[in-house]
């Protein structure tokens, strides 16, 4: 434990040091695709420019989704029942270590239902699990709290590749067509895989909380610190004014009870008649108006979305650099060259292994599962095709891969630590150690059961 704790140091250290922020990382990438273009991809500088320009509005529909994504699992996370339902499930663990456990159990879980929920989900829980149970490390429940963004999103509900590629209309429809979410999402390996993650990773961590018991000084420094910290609450930003119009259509339910029941009835009435597909948009659909109904009024709604559109301004921002790259890397033919490099080194059957591996190396420079899709897919579908290989096999093991990082990486864990008032250099040590076991778990799931 001392050793890893002196890597998980150095780690921190590197990072605060070289790794620039995410948009930064956008930009850097973008001057090496344009570089690639020229000398990979035999083009000039103006015909890359030219192509860069072409794609850098493709993804528009994409980044609404993920924005809609991320803020109707924030008003669902946020909503006054489910946040009673979360202390609820906090009141159900009774010692320590159960509560760890727990813990692990719920935030993947939540990850799995929708990245969004898991975000707003794990920052609440990780408040109200460090105020009841104060003999645990407030680091080892963080970093538990971030379980499910780095173990199980991408394989669940909201996963953005797989939810992309089955989505009629989308950037490689030409390509490989529409895959549904049953050879990727529902795919008995995927759901398998899942619940072994699931159950290794909460017997894992059962175990951690019981090698780090804490000094007295130590629980007494952790309630200071959680004092000091505090989560937004919808409801302490809304208007006051009575008896008015205003007041009546603002601060009542009927109106969104109302059109959030009539969402939730147009969803009922296409899977009766066969006509519901699951795609980014229906799972939206779901999120969203499942959201709108449990708000206790339209001003809860609003301050819900207000609170979440805080966290978009990333896919706003980075989406049309990446859909720009996706063009030179396209209109260059550097997916031929690249796709080629992965054909060189990998076989039938080891291609979903190194996916896997070298989506998780690349998550951590470039930390979004949809925009860095749209970079990888083009040269990953060309030597999927070339050898041969099933694309779902790659669609999953790109997914895994793209999660697995999350865990060494501070990009969406900030919810957590500002609801905690740790910073992330304080949980890596506990992420590098539970990544440690989980990379070596699923990477011996992709080599000897895919």
């Amino acid at each position: 434990m001392r050793k890893l704790t002196q890597v998980s140091l150095w780690l921190t250290q590197w990072s605060e040091r070289w790794m620039p922020s995410a948009l930064s990382t956008a930009l850097v990438l973008t001057l090496v695709i344009f570089l690639g273009g020229i000398f990979l991809g035999k083009s000039s500088l103006i015909e890359c420019i030219r192509h860069w320009g072409d794609g850098f509005w493709l993804l528009l529909e994409f980044g609404m989704q993920m924005c809609l994504m991320l803020v109707s699992g924030y008003l669902l996370a946020s909503s006054p029942i489910i946040r009673r339902f979360l202390n609820f499930l906090t009141d159900l663990f009774k010692t320590p270590s159960g509560a760890i456990a727990g813990l692990a159990v719920i935030s993947m879980s939540l990850s799995w239902l929708n990245w969004g929920l898991g975000i707003v989900g794990g920052a609440v829980l990780a408040r109200l699990f460090a105020n009841k149970f104060t003999q645990l490390d407030l680091r080892l429940i963080v970093t538990v709290a971030y379980l499910g963004l780095g173990c199980t999103w991408h394989a669940g509900l909201s996963a953005s590749a797989p939810l992309l590629i089955a989505t009629p209309g989308h950037f490689l429809e030409n390509e490989i067509g529409i895959i549904n979410v049953g050879e990727t999402i529902f795919h008995p390996f995927n759901l398998i895989l899942t619940l072994v993650v699931l159950g290794s990773l909460t017997t894992f961590v059962w175990y951690l909380a019981q090698w780090t018991p804490l000094t007295q000084s130590q629980m007494l420094s952790q309630r200071t610190q959680l004092k000091t910290t505090q989560i937004h609450a919808t409801a302490n930003n809304e208007k006051n004014y009575q008896g008015s119009l205003a007041g009546f259509f603002d601060k009542s339910y009927c109106l969104n009870g109302l059109i959030g029941i009539m969402g939730l009835i147009w969803l009922i009435i296409t899977w009766i008649d066969g006509s519901l597909t699951i795609t980014i948009n229906s799972i939206n659909f779901l999120l969203l108006f499942l959201g709108i109904t449990l708000h206790k009024n339209p001003q809860s709604v609003a301050q819900g979305a207000k609170e979440a559109i805080t966290f978009v301004h990333g896919i706003v921002l980075q989406f049309p650099l990446y859909a720009g790259m996706f063009g030179i890397i396209k209109g260059t033919g550097l997916s031929d060259v690249l796709g080629n490099g992965f054909v060189s080194i990998a076989s039938p059957r080891t291609l979903p292994i190194l996916v896997y591996w070298y989506s998780g190396f690349i998550n951590y420079f470039v930390p979004s599962g949809g925009s860095k899709w749209v970079i990888e897919a083009p040269y990953l579908v060309s030597a999927a095709q070339t050898l041969e290989v099933p694309i779902h096999k790659v669609i999953l093991a790109y997914a895994w891969g793209d999660m697995a990082t999350n865990l060494l990486h501070p990009f969406w864990a900030l919810p957590l630590i500002t609801a905690t008032g740790l910073e992330f250099r304080e949980i890596l040590g506990y992420g590098i150690v539970i990544f440690s076991f989980y990379f070596c778990l699923v990477s011996m799931a992709f080599w000897f059961f895919f």
